[in-house]
């Protein structure tokens, strides 16, 4: 029989120590936020994020819920890679430097919105991409 999780990996990880710790950390800046988004009443939207309801609020909060589902289950792949599947570390920074770079990407030129209002995580996201290439960078570095 199968197990769900397979046998772990974390002795063929060859990159710097730290870097899965960090890892740990950002599966929970990112559990934690989803578990916001789904159970929050304004999943986050109003009293966080500072978005005016009055319009479509209903969608705006369904739409934050279905996000949180997402960070939650991105999350939960974090935290089994940091601890579990150290050798998937550096493709996880990867793929979240890829995400980090969309959503900035979205947020501050494709799509920026009217007004000059971003929520907390915009600029949270600015100042993760820099974090995230040195993060990428450490676990790709082989120790010597």
């Amino acid at each position: 029989m199968s197990s769900l999780l397979p046998v772990s990996t974390n002795g063929a990880y060859e990159g710097n120590r730290a870097a899965p710790w960090f890892l740990t950390l950002l599966a929970a800046g990112t559990i934690v936020p989803g578990l916001i988004h789904v159970f929050l009443p304004d999943g986050g939207a109003g009293v966080i994020a500072g978005l005016d309801l009055t319009q479509n609020g209903r969608v705006i909060i369904g739409v934050f819920a279905w996000a949180g589902a997402t960070q939650i289950v991105w999350g939960l792949a974090l935290l089994a890679v940091s601890l579990r599947y150290r050798s998937l570390v550096p493709a996880m920074f990867a793929l979240l430097l890829l995400e980090r770079a969309i959503i900035a990407l979205n947020t501050w030129v494709l799509k920026p919105g009217e007004g000059a209002h971003h929520p907390p995580e915009a600029y949270a996201t600015l100042a993760a991409l820099p974090v995230l290439a040195v993060l990428l960078a450490l676990s790709l570095r082989r120790r010597g």
